[in-house]
């Protein structure tokens, strides 16, 4: 197994880092004596690591040399209107679009990934996705595994033919699970104590990480940062786009020894096994895990609730509607705490469906999630988050306070092919009267297109991009042409 290389920014001023991606097509080996053509960052499949630090800006000049529309998100950050990637704010073939990470929250395991609306379950699929971490100095201060020891697992499914060929698909037809751009690897381990980063990049599919001999391993971290404490577990379940930190103490294994990490969620007809760790040799190990992580901020009163009904057949909606980047969904403030309840419509997963679980993700805010069918969640999920599982039957109640910016965006399922197909809702967080002030206001309607419903004229107005908006307009009912305004089709995938 491959650890994707950590990207060098091209300069460096007193308060950012300023780093240049390609996006361009690139043959790999994902398969053994195989070369496969993939979508990348930076010709690294995944994209290469972004390490930043909490109060040092990030600023990446993304260039489009693919032949599609792309859209870059940091998932996980929060970030400017204009900066957040929006599924219409789109980076044409041939342009270049600068996005800006200030990076003023706690430490966490975020990733960028492609968001074009319509494209971002093929263009995820097919190699745009990459790791972006993010310290603080307290995070950095506990005595956990570092350096190389601490490393991230991007995991996804894919169908990889004979030729080489990745045929985008249905989940139930991608037997190969690949672990940093590899299919099934094996990596080579100290006899210590490691960190693994755990991300489901997969598009349409959940995986249940065990080891294949039982032994527990420690949670540390969910998507949006520490836990409270240290959460001992013998599996973890990630929907799509959720990601966990673990550490795992192989000094319980001698040198010589191998253990398998397998998927549970497998089908029959796959193998269950998705990563060897080799044992090879012994190591000094200084590290341990605190008692106590972090002091988790207090759950926000909330003064708004909203319900929102997830349904997959005959289609995918939120609230019976499909995405439409020209109405607003949800109107909120800066500062307003809020209480939502996400219901899956479903009361059963019918046979050969991995996907009637959702993956719900809010765009801008982490939240804590409450309970489920009204009973509190375990402390491995009870952290800061951004993305939420609901299975069928299921209600979530999720508890968040809106900052950090006034500006539109976006709520979704992140099975990729539920928001392609429209599962996603607008929001406009306006600004707060605290904060307000005509300059403010006018820039976050900018950013957001407009305050009214009956003005809005869509994404576009988010974007930042010297073409302009007339250009961008244009482009973006280029793009609905060409792809289709809701996307009507099979909610699964379609192949390749």
């Amino acid at each position: 197994m491959r650890v994707p290389p950590v990207l060098s920014p091209v300069s460096r001023t007193d308060s950012s880092d300023l780093y240049k991606l390609r996006m361009a097509e690139s043959e790999v080996e994902i398969v053994k004596g195989l070369l496969t053509t993939v979508r990348t960052y930076g010709d690294c499949f995944p994209g290469p690591t972004i390490r930043a630090v909490k109060g040092r800006e990030v600023v990446i000049e993304q260039t489009n040399d693919l032949s599609v529309h792309t859209s870059v998100h940091l998932h996980g950050g929060h970030v400017q209107s204009k900066y957040d990637g929006l599924p219409m704010d789109l980076v044409e073939p041939g342009e270049t679009r600068e996005y800006r990470y200030p990076n003023e929250q706690v430490a966490a395991s975020l990733w960028y990934h492609d968001h074009a609306h319509g494209l971002e379950a093929e263009n995820v699929y097919r190699g745009l996705a990459g790791a972006y971490l993010l310290s603080d100095p307290h995070e950095s201060s506990l005595p956990l595994p570092s350096g190389e020891f601490d490393i991230p697992l991007l995991i996804r499914d894919a169908r990889i033919e004979r030729d080489g060929r990745l045929v985008y698909t249905d989940p139930y037809e991608c037997p190969h699970m690949l672990v940093n751009g590899k299919e099934r690897p094996y990596f080579e381990v100290a006899a210590r104590k490691y960190r693994l980063r755990v991300f489901n990049v997969s598009p349409n599919r959940h995986i249940s990480l065990r080891f294949a001999d039982g032994e527990p391993f420690t949670q540390i971290a969910s998507d949006g940062g520490l836990l409270a404490g240290p959460v001992k577990l013998d599996e973890l379940t990630l929907a799509g786009a959720e990601r966990a930190e673990i550490v795992v103490d192989f000094s319980r294994y001698p040198v010589g020894e191998s253990v398998v990490l397998e998927n549970t969620a497998a089908l029959e007809s796959e193998r269950s096994e998705v990563l060897r760790f080799d044992i090879t040799r012994t190591a000094e190990d200084r590290s341990r895990i605190p008692d106590v992580l972090a002091t988790l901020p207090p759950i926000p009163k909330a003064t708004v609730e909203r319900e929102f009904w997830l349904t997959t057949f005959p289609d995918t909606r939120i609230n019976g509607r499909k995405y439409d980047p020209d109405r607003t969904d949800v109107r909120t403030t800066v500062g307003t705490s809020e209480i939502w309840t996400i219901h899956n419509h479903l009361t059963r997963r019918p046979a050969g469906v991995f996907h009637a679980p959702h993956s719900f993700h809010t765009h801008l805010v982490r939240f804590r999630v409450l309970d489920r069918d009204g009973e509190p969640v375990g402390p491995a999920e009870a952290g800061l988050k951004d993305t939420v599982p609901i299975y069928p039957g299921q209600s979530v109640r999720i508890a968040m306070t809106w900052g950090d910016y006034p500006g539109q965006y976006v709520y979704h399922c992140h099975h990729g092919v539920h928001s392609s197909h429209g599962q996603m809702g607008r929001i406009d967080v306006l600004p707060s009267a605290s904060e307000g002030g005509a300059k403010e206001s006018d820039e976050a309607l900018a950013n957001s297109s407009s305050s009214s419903e009956a003005s809005m004229s869509g994404a576009g107005r988010s974007g930042s991009s010297a073409s302009g908006t007339g250009r961008r307009q244009r482009r973006q009912r280029r793009h609905r042409r060409r792809h289709g305004r809701y996307h009507h089709g099979h909610h699964a995938g379609v192949r390749a």
